[in-house]
């Protein structure tokens, strides 16, 4: 069972942000099926991960990971263009094969959470039942129509849409420096040490090789024929 995991039309997607800064309507999403391989197994590795798990906005877990590239894995998929912004009603999530929910609705119960025991009784409903849950019955999963003009949504006319802001990126850009740096510095200690096993192993060896080698004795002088009258 996972979080974040969802469906947008036949599509399938992880849900970076539930809930777009004033724009609760909508979501900010990525199509995990059509990512590069390299970013596909990054950020999988991390949505299985506890981080992933246990992060409220998916995009949080990878604000504080990166790619293999050194690059941070949240301005990753930015910078290329990756990310998506969808009506959240028109995202399902599918933690599990059997269990599904409209993220609106989703969205709606974890907003209540703080409200009292009703929503908590409702979102267990829906484990329990394995569907969704409205307030009148027990429906199963309707997906509304894609609008054309909804898919490949840019996320704005900036490319930010308040997920990047210049101190983000700025702290993203020192962290992997950080990084970078750490990386060098116990790559030059590896290497330092590796030079004085070398240095060592030589300065034993050469002495041995020499008390080894016997020395080849000398050719025996041919005795002087004699000579006859």
């Amino acid at each position: 069972m996972y979080k974040h995991v969802g469906r947008h039309g036949d599509k399938k997607i992880v849900v970076l942000f539930r809930q777009v800064p004033s724009e609760d309507h909508m979501c900010l999403v990525v199509y995990s099926d059509l990512l590069p391989r390299l970013y596909h197994d990054s950020m999988m590795k991390i949505l299985e991960s506890p981080v992933g798990q246990q992060a409220e906005n998916f995009a949080d877990a990878l604000f504080r990971d990166f790619m293999p590239d050194g690059r941070n894995c949240l301005e990753a998929l930015h910078k290329d263009g990756l990310m998506k912004k969808v009506p959240t009603n028109q995202v399902i999530m599918t933690p599990t094969p059997a269990s599904s929910v409209r993220l609106d609705e989703l969205n709606d119960l974890l907003n209540e959470m703080s409200k009292g025991e009703e929503a908590v009784k409702r979102l267990a409903e829906i484990d329990a039942n394995k569907g969704m849950v409205s307030n009148k019955k027990k429906s199963e999963p309707k997906e509304l129509g894609v609008s054309p003009a909804s898919r490949g949504v840019p996320v704005d006319s900036t490319g930010t849409m308040g997920v990047l802001t210049d101190e983000d990126l700025a702290r993203s850009r020192l962290e992997q420096a950080t990084a970078m740096r750490l990386n060098a510095t116990q790559l030059l200690a590896e290497a330092d040490r590796l030079q004085k096993e070398a240095d060592d192993m030589l300065n034993t060896t050469k002495p041995l090789l020499k008390e080894n080698v016997k020395p080849k004795p000398a050719p025996a002088k041919k005795k002087p024929k004699a000579k006859t009258a």
